[in-house]
């Protein structure tokens, strides 16, 4: 498979799109559980087809493109790829000095999101970013050494993991979270997205209320024909109660709106709406 990741990882990213949009219509036609969720996703959202169909093949350029982004060599720059917006938000957080928690939905290429940041923003302060290591070996080892650039930072979804997360924002750094992820059992509240109840991570809030960090929202859009991306930056719009399951849905709506900004590079095909796993370990965030 490593020897394969890296084949692909030397065609040029508009071939890997043009590829991963068929491999996203296969999936989508000869998988009914795939595709029953992706329509019923979409539909609690209140889209219309021509809004989300697009995401079917996006999902599979988000797939194809990952042998580009996780293969790269570590001094072959993503930013002549990227195009920013409103990064000046995130500069003055940074100027403040109280640590900034950057969240972001499954939605574009939330893979160059950290690695972009880490590239423009890094030399002021590094990034770093959560993820759950793999299930198979050989990809777990590839994920984590994918993560770990000059500046960006990996941390494991576990206790060790959130205490890195608490260090990096006290020591005023980045951190990036994708709040749309389903948290082990214990880890979160219930909380409408779309107009439906899901499981949904208190994380983002503790990390708030133990370093007073900045909270930002950013999201990746995949330009067509391998054209790059545009990472875009936006405020909070609102204050985050202090209350777990307020803040949860404050952190939902928000995640919607950017959503609606895009939903044609959302991936609907997520399980956003199981039921939260066992918890393997502690439920307390500890300072």
């Amino acid at each position: 498979m490593l020897t394969l990741f890296h084949w692909f990882a030397g065609l040029p990213l508009a071939l890997l799109h043009a590829l991963g949009a068929f491999l996203g219509w296969v999936t989508y036609l000869l998988s009914p559980t795939y595709r029953r969720r992706m329509v019923a996703n979409a539909a609690q959202a209140g889209l219309r087809p021509a809004q989300w169909k697009p995401a079917i093949a996006s999902a599979g350029r988000m797939v194809m493109e990952l042998p580009y982004l996780w293969m790269r060599k570590p001094d072959e720059p993503i930013l002549p790829r990227v195009r920013f917006e409103g990064e000046a938000l995130l500069a003055a957080a940074l100027g403040r000095g109280n640590g900034v928690l950057l969240l972001t939905p499954h939605m574009g290429c939330f893979e160059v999101a950290a690695q972009a940041i880490a590239e423009r923003f890094g030399a002021v302060q590094p990034i770093t970013v959560l993820y759950r290591p793999a299930r198979q070996p050989w990809l777990r080892d590839l994920v984590r050494t994918s993560r770990e650039r000059p500046r960006l930072h990996a941390a494991p979804a576990s206790l060790a993991g959130v205490r890195q997360m608490i260090r990096a924002l006290r020591k005023g750094e980045m951190v990036g979270l994708l709040p749309d992820q389903v948290p082990p059992e214990g880890m979160g509240v219930w909380a409408p997205f779309f107009g439906r109840e899901a499981y949904t991570m208190t994380l983002a809030t503790r990390l708030v209320q133990q370093t007073g960090a900045e909270l930002l929202l950013t999201w990746v859009e995949r330009l067509p024909r391998g054209g790059g991306y545009v990472q875009r930056f936006f405020p909070f719009p609102e204050p985050l109660p202090t209350d777990g399951t307020a803040a949860a849905i404050a952190i939902n709506r928000a995640m919607e709106g950017l959503i609606r900004q895009c939903p044609q590079q959302y991936l609907w095909g997520y399980h956003r709406y199981k039921s939260p796993r066992a918890q393997a370990g502690p439920d307390e965030v500890a300072p």
